[in-house]
């Protein structure tokens, strides 16, 4: 088929116009698609970032605060804290709901705590009520809270002395206790080691 040239004065296009005009706009289409897609899996990997941030700050606050808030025992206590390289053994208190001041004994209580990772690459918090007598019954069932997940393991370190050491196993606790979560090679969450100072002694000591 033969297709005219348009002579002057012709009204509409020609077949080889529309064509054209076609393939532009088909490239049009095309990037203008590629364009959203782009900017929706940039906005997606956005709010995970900032989802799993929230959730890394909030662990980050949580754990500093009980590290900071740790109960040093007294001569009569023996170890309070107990710490491996990858586990974390200590008391700390717990404020309970409508407690109305610090040190009220029927709303604030004390917690055995355990920080580790499980087979399950879950990062876990497991916590049961610490009992200031010698107890009658049987013990309370520990309980289990899962501050994250995908975790690869924790590494944690005690200083004291001029030095940070692996293991800890002392009457008084360390000056510092530094917390590293380390995540699966390949995962790109990354969160700066989390370091607090543990109380050292009990008020009025």
């Amino acid at each position: 088929m033969r297709v005219r040239a348009r002579a002057a004065g012709d009204a509409g296009f020609t077949l080889l116009e529309i064509i054209v005009a076609l393939v532009v706009l088909g490239i049009l289409l095309s990037t203008l698609t590629r364009g959203v897609q782009f900017g929706l899996a940039a906005f997606d990997r956005q709010d995970r970032m900032i989802q799993t941030g929230g959730r890394l700050e909030a662990v980050d606050r949580t754990l500093r605060r009980l590290i900071e808030q740790l109960d040093p025992g007294t001569s009569t206590d023996g170890d309070t804290v107990a710490g491996g390289q990858h586990v974390l053994v200590f008391r700390s208190p717990l404020r309970l709901a409508g407690s109305s001041k610090p040190g009220d004994p029927q709303t604030d209580g004390l917690l055995n705590l355990r920080l580790s990772v499980d087979s399950g690459h879950r990062l876990i918090l497991t916590w049961s009520p610490y009992r200031h007598v010698i107890p009658t019954g049987p013990a309370p069932k520990p309980h289990d809270d899962v501050l994250m997940t995908g975790v690869d393991r924790i590494d944690i370190s005690y200083f004291a002395e001029g030095g940070w050491h692996t293991r800890w196993r002392q009457p008084a606790p360390p000056a510092l206790i530094r917390i590293r979560i380390v995540f699966p090679d390949g995962d790109p969450r990354h969160w700066p080691d989390i370091v607090a100072a543990p109380v050292r002694e009990q008020p009025g000591n």
